[in-house]
């Protein structure tokens, strides 16, 4: 079982904003290469970090709504909401040492 949830303009809301853990949101496209690369960056991160934080999957292609309303001009971004707010975001391929770094210093 993934430890990654997929997250739609539906639930975003209820998964994200009113959740009582931090939690990751990657904003992806099927047809983004880079957004490939990220996926088992992400998906080791969220097995790492289950219990601290919850990891989302936001495709932007079938959410314009909530991409546009956060800002999201350039995929992947990784935005991390803690208490329904944004605490920090990164944009583009990183590292798993590097996303994990990044998701340590907001949780």
């Amino acid at each position: 079982m993934t430890a990654v949830i997929t997250l739609t303009s539906e639930n975003f809301e209820e998964q994200v904003l009113k959740s009582k853990q931090a939690v990751l949101v990657d904003f992806y496209a099927d047809w983004c290469v880079p957004c490939k690369m990220m996926a088992p960056v992400v998906e080791a991160v969220a097995e790492r970090y289950a219990g601290q934080l919850i990891t989302g999957k936001m495709n932007l292609d079938e959410n314009l709504d909530l991409a546009e309303r956060y800002g999201v001009q350039s995929i992947p971004t990784l935005i991390v909401f803690k208490d329904g707010k944004e605490t920090g975001r990164t944009v583009g391929v990183q590292t798993k040492s590097e996303l994990e770094k990044f998701i340590k210093e907001r949780l």
